[in-house]
């Protein structure tokens, strides 16, 4: 089995939602052209310090990348996190 321990990535229009353990993380988002705008993340806290934000962050920027778009956090959790990450790093504007 995958290390994921969350759900699949879902998309409201305005926020990316994933559960883990009955919770849900999130991050709100907007869209211009082919820049995606990261507001702000959220984890409950029940599940911070357990990866769900990053796994968050990383099935949000795949789907990014698959839809072409460049990533542009405002969320410093956000920011921070893609400064640190190899395989999106590359995404950001």
């Amino acid at each position: 089995m995958s290390e994921s321990r969350g759900s699949e990535l879902r998309d409201t229009g305005a926020r990316y939602e994933m559960d883990e353990r009955g919770l849900t993380s999130y991050a709100d988002y907007r869209r211009q052209g082919g820049e995606l705008y990261i507001d702000y993340v959220y984890a409950p806290p029940a599940l911070r310090g357990t990866g769900a934000s990053g796994r968050l962050m990383a099935a949000l920027s795949a789907q990014a990348r698959d839809q072409g778009l460049t990533i542009v956090p405002i969320c410093g959790y956000a920011a921070a996190w893609l400064s640190r990450s190899k395989e999106f790093r590359g995404l950001v504007r």
